[in-house]
This record gives structure tokens, C-alpha cells and sequence, in this order.
């Protein structure tokens, strides 16, 4: 029997902000601080047990690992916005090779992606097309 593929997000951080390397140290984190509309509306879509690609924003631009979800969304305890929402993440595997956004721009599969399309979106859904095709292009990079 083969594994059904499913989808998931890809949740975008600064690395100089908080990084993969420092989700692996924490082993959890509350993923928080999404101003963005769009980005929220996702983000309170979010469900415990959903699979996240975690991408390195500013100089890297790069899926750098993946993450999955331990809670669903709830409001933000640090923010006094009462739209803000925050998720529990904990790191799952580190991809061998990053796959870069110019990678990624380059395949005819995701070009209408969310990720090409609406660069600044922070939080965005990943088909699970989507998803089979970005772990191909990493694994491809990877050799």
C-alpha cells in the first residue's frame, strides 16, 4: 500500500529572528508574531498534527526543514490584538540540501504557487502536489 501524499503550510521566519537550528535546540515554540491578514486568516486554519515547511526569509530564501503543528490556533498571549493568533510547532527533520526560492521559481509546477505569486505572505497552504514536487526539487538539489 502506498502512502497517501497530504499537503500541510510553509510558515516563513527571519533567521536572525528565530531559525530551524533554534526550533531543533527548543525542540517546541509558539509561532507567533503574523501581522498580515491573508497570513492570519491561514494561520487559524491551521489544525494540530498538520505537517509545515519551515523557510529561512531575507538573505537565505530557502525551505530549510519541516516542522509539525502541536495545537491549533489559539489567541496570541503576548499580543493585546485580539486577532492575533499563535500555533505550538516542533521540528520534525532538517532537509538534507535547502531548496532555494530561485530553485522554486524556476519549476513550471509552482510558478502560481502562493509563494512566487505573494512573496511577503508569511503563512501560506502547500497542496500536497505541491508538497511531493518541493521534496523532488530538494531531493534533486541534494545530489
Amino acid at each position: 500500500m502506498t502512502k497517501k501524499a497530504t499537503g500541510g503550510w510553509l510558515f516563513k521566519e527571519e533567521p536572525t529572528h528565530y531559525s530551524y537550528s533554534d526550533l531543533e535546540k527548543d525542540q517546541e515554540a509558539l509561532w507567533d508574531g503574523v501581522d498580515n491578514a491573508l497570513a492570519r486568516q491561514n494561520l487559524r486554519k491551521v489544525k494540530a498534527g498538520d505537517r509545515v515547511l519551515c523557510y529561512h526569509t531575507g538573505k537565505e530564501r530557502q525551505i530549510v526543514g519541516e516542522m509539525r503543528v502541536l495545537s491549533d490556533p489559539t489567541a496570541d498571549p503576548t499580543s493585546d490584538d485580539p486577532k492575533s493568533v499563535v500555533v505550538k510547532v516542533a521540528p520534525v527533520r532538517r532537509w538534507q540540501t535547502p531548496l532555494g526560492l530561485d530553485r522554486i521559481k524556476q519549476d513550471t509546477m509552482l510558478k502560481s504557487w502562493d509563494l512566487v505569486r505573494l512573496p511577503r505572505l508569511s503563512v501560506m497552504p502547500v497542496s500536497a502536489e505541491q508538497w511531493q514536487r518541493l521534496e523532488k526539487l530538494g531531493e534533486q538539489e541534494a545530489t
